[in-house]
Formats: structure tokens, sequence, C-alpha cells
């Protein structure tokens, strides 16, 4: 088996070292072929210069690719278009995995029974966090990407997350790769191209896995933590959802108007920001809708959007 690992990043260079370390210690088979490949997206830091310590270091398993147009998504679908394993795996420029993450992650895939996996993101919080901000728990509406099933291997029902996740890639043949109209970009924070394209392959009838022995480690940046920064995470994951699934604006009104009630009397402060978050989503979600009911341009099919990088 030929395994790609495909890491897009953008002016990180500093955290870059640390992801780059962490994979660069990946235990596999000796029948496994693995090599990972860094897609910067027009990153205008010491980025280059960086991955390219690495793929002197270790030539065999590091290379190099230069996405200019800005966007995660774009920098995806050209890592997809050049890779040549036949698993293609994804982590972030901000995370640490384990020395058998790889291993654990992509085992399952060397058949047809899988068509991709997804793995455990083990959020790394700062000493301190905010009393009204819940880590964990039906309050737990924070944005960042922690991501855990249980400790027993088994189908999932729903997305993995982007920095944990393989599939085949003939999946990517077949199915599309990632939204144009999703992913973040320099100007734009809609996200969900990750999780749309999860949601793709299981309503194609796809098999997905969880793997829980695949471990990633996700800081939580502290300056983060502020009202402001989650409040618009959560209007634009609103936004994101209105253009994979847009619901009327009648039943997004009442959604909004429920939502507002449990703001206003909660007395729990988890519980009050919780609530606030998703009357900020769901006010996403109405924003988009007006911006496409108003004469906004109508958006392609998502295969459209991305057949070109593809085929």
């Amino acid at each position: 088996m030929k395994i790609t690992v495909i890491l897009c990043t953008y002016n990180r260079c500093r955290d870059l070292r640390t992801a780059l370390d962490s994979v660069a210690a990946s235990i596999l088979p000796d029948s496994v072929s693995w090599d990972v490949l860094v897609v910067d997206n027009n990153s205008n830091d010491q980025t280059r210069e960086v991955v390219k310590e690495y793929c002197a270091k270790y030539p065999d398993h590091f290379k190099y690719l230069f996405e200019p147009t800005p966007g995660k998504s774009h920098a995806l679908n050209s890592g997809i278009q050049q890779a040549v394993g036949d698993v293609l795996a994804f982590m972030d420029d901000d995370v640490t995995v384990e020395p058998n993450w790889l291993q654990n992650l992509t085992a399952s895939l060397d058949t047809s029974d899988w068509a991709g996996s997804g793995g455990r993101i083990i959020l790394q919080w700062p000493p301190s966090v905010p009393k009204w901000l819940a880590t964990e728990g039906p309050f737990a509406r924070h944005g960042f990407p922690g991501f855990d099933q249980g400790s027993e291997a088994c189908a999932l029902v729903g997305p993995p997350f982007g920095t944990n996740m393989a599939f085949r890639k003939t999946m990517f043949e077949k199915h599309g790769g990632f939204r144009l109209d999703l992913g973040p970009s320099p100007h734009n924070e809609v996200r969900n191209e990750d999780t749309e394209y999860g949601r793709r392959l299981i309503s194609a009838g796809e098999r997905l896995r969880y793997e829980p022995r695949a471990i990633v480690y996700h800081p939580v940046p502290a300056e983060k933590l502020n009202k402001k920064h989650l409040l618009k995470w959560g209007f634009d994951k609103g936004r994101g959802d209105a253009r994979e699934s847009q619901l009327s604006p009648l039943r997004l009104s009442r959604q909004l108007g429920a939502w507002i009630f449990r703001w206003l009397v909660s007395t729990n402060p988890p519980a009050r920001f919780h609530a606030k978050v998703i009357v900020w989503e769901k006010a996403g979600e109405l924003n988009e809708w007006w911006n496409k009911s108003s004469g906004g341009k109508k958006a392609s099919s998502p295969n459209a959007r991305v057949e070109g990088k593809l085929r």
C-alpha cells in the first residue's frame, strides 16, 4: 500500500515544524510506502524554507507543492491531484500525531471494505478556560475540532474531521474533491469543507470507519478563547451549513426564535453561551439565505466546482 499524507499550510512556519517532526517519526511496516505532501497555499513567511529542510533531511518521505490560489479547498484539491498514494490521509499544520497514527488510521483501507476512516482528535486546552465555556458535555459548542467516538472501532454515522481522516484515492475520482465554496481562505472563514465531504460519501452509501487508536493532538490557542471569536465562528458555521443544505427561512426563523429564548432565560453560564452560539449560527444561515435570494449568483453543483482540479 502507498500512503500520501496531505498537509495544507498558510503562514504557520513555526507551528509547522512541530507538526512535521511528529509525522516524520511515523512507524509503519516495511511493506507500506508513505510520503507527506506539504501544500503551501501562497504563504509569505518562511514556510517554503522550512519544508525544504525536511525534504532534504527525509528525501523519501517529504515533498513540497506550491498552490498560489488562496483557499484551503484549492490547496487540498491540488494535493489530491499530485498525490501518489493509493490512500490519502489528511492532517493540519498545527497538530501533533502519535508515531503509530498513520498506520492505525489507514490499516483498514487496504481493501474496498471501507472508503475512508477518521480518528480521535484530543484537544489540548490552555491552563485557564473561561467559566462560561464548556470544554465537554452537552454545552460544548466552541468550534475547536475535538473528535472522540469512544474506545471501540466502529462504522461512522457522521463525518470525521479534516485533521484526522483518510480516504482511498478512488473516492475522489468517484465523488469529486472538496467544494471550492467551502473552506477557509484569507478573506473567507466559511468552513465545512471536510465534514461536507464525509457527509457526501456517507450519503452515497460509502462506509467510513472510526479508528480510536489513530490519535491527533490539537492545541487550543488561549487568544481564541473569547466570545467575539467564538461567536464569529458560529456565524460562519451557519453560513457553511446553509451552503450545504439550505432550510426554509420560515423554519430557520422559528429555530432562531427558540434559541434566542433559551439564551435569554438560561442562568447557567455554559448553557447560556452554548445557546448564544447557536443563535449566531442560525443568524449566519439566514444571512446566507438572504444573500442568495437577493440576487446573488447561483452556486454551481459541488462536482462542477472541483472537477477541473481533479480530472
